[in-house]
């Protein structure tokens, strides 16, 4: 049969299927006025992804791993500010590499770190102590430089307590972006990737906790009867016994066993999920765990990882001689240009040393 092609019509689709676009972002300056303040409301659920034990501990573990390459190899420094440091316990019972692995982390996990500059009657630098950053204010003047910062109360009002200079707080701040008045929240950046993974192991759980139920059908229309056996049912069950039905099994009565849903995807989106994240934090997985690399594949993560952790360290030395006028330097581990020339010699397909013309351990 011959179709007419005049009456051919087409969908209309306006404003159905819209193109992905991204937010604006409108950052946290200096306004027009004597002074503008900002304090980080989302502290304590940024926290949350770091510390919290509902959620992924890769995020944990791979800040934690940054702060120890960055901080936790020892420092060089002249004899007398050695002596300095030494002697600092932050709360009370804390070393100054713990005190700087402290602030590394929360720096990068809700973007700004800050300890109170306690000195001496003489001015002395003899201590630091680390104040969590949900109680404190920063304030700056009209052109966008710190003015004071103001340490508030816990909770209610968040009525002000201490007032601090400049000078009378370390503060290490995480990937500031152009003029804005704190840091990134790296915990903000990583948060949809980790609440698709947990997602997607708590569907895989309830999936996997699913198929241990067994159904089971029952040849009768009687709501009575069916009552009956659905409360025997579950009695059998919480009492872990077996029940016992009077029928004809696959005519009067039948048990059918859910099965768990293919494992493959759920593991490909898994795996895609953490893939993701390390990728975003910065933090080569082989950096946080060794399962599953070779020793070719841990080189190149140790070298894609050696600029991350080095320009902390960089950021780091910098913050504390502004703002603490102290001079250390940081070790860096060795690098492994020896090692790839060595495997250069074994094998042609090799990294070339000069790839990845990168400086360390000088």
């Amino acid at each position: 049969m011959e179709r007419d092609l005049n009456n051919t019509t087409q969908t209309d689709m306006t404003g159905t299927i819209t193109n992905a676009s991204v937010d604006a972002y409108r950052p946290d300056t200096a306004q027009n006025q004597k002074e503008t303040e900002w304090q980080n409301d989302d502290w304590n659920s940024q926290v949350g992804y770091f510390k919290g034990t509902d959620v992924i501990p890769q995020f944990h573990r791979a800040v934690t791993a940054l702060s120890t390459w960055t901080a936790g190899k020892g420092f060089t420094t002249d004899n007398s500010t050695e002596a300095l440091l030494a002697n600092m316990r932050g709360w009370g019972n804390e070393t100054f590499d713990e005190i700087m692995m402290n602030m590394i982390n929360m720096k990068k996990v809700t973007g700004d770190a800050y300890a109170e500059i306690i000195r001496n009657d003489a001015g002395t630098l003899i201590n630091l102590k680390i104040i969590g950053g949900d109680v404190i204010k920063i304030i700056v003047n009209s052109k966008g430089m710190i003015e004071k910062y103001e340490q508030t109360e816990r909770g209610g009002k968040k009525k002000t307590t201490r007032t601090f200079q400049p000078d009378e707080i370390l503060h290490l701040t995480n990937d500031r972006v152009a003029d804005e008045i704190h840091g990134t929240s790296l915990a903000d950046i990583v948060s949809w990737i980790v609440i698709a993974k947990r997602e997607a192991m708590e569907d895989w759980k309830r999936a996997l906790h699913l198929s241990t139920i067994r159904v089971l059908y029952i040849d009768s229309q009687n709501p009575a009867k069916l009552l009956k056996v659905k409360e025997q049912y579950a009695k059998a069950k919480k009492d872990n016994e077996v029940l016992i039905l009077p029928g004809r099994k696959d005519q009067d009565m039948t048990f059918e066993t859910l099965n768990a849903p293919p494992i493959d995807p759920f593991m490909r989106w898994i795996e895609y999920l953490d893939s993701l994240f390390y990728q975003v934090v910065g933090v080569p997985r082989v950096i946080a765990t060794s399962e599953g690399f070779t020793e070719s594949g841990g080189k190149v993560g140790f070298l894609t990882f050696e600029p991350v952790y080095t320009k902390e360290q960089m950021l780091l030395e910098g913050d504390l001689w502004n703002q603490l006028a102290i001079k250390v330097k940081f070790s860096r581990p060795p690098s492994l240009g020896g090692d790839l020339a060595r495997d250069e010699a074994k094998d042609p397909q090799a990294i070339q040393p000069n790839d990845t013309n990168i400086q360390t351990g000088q």
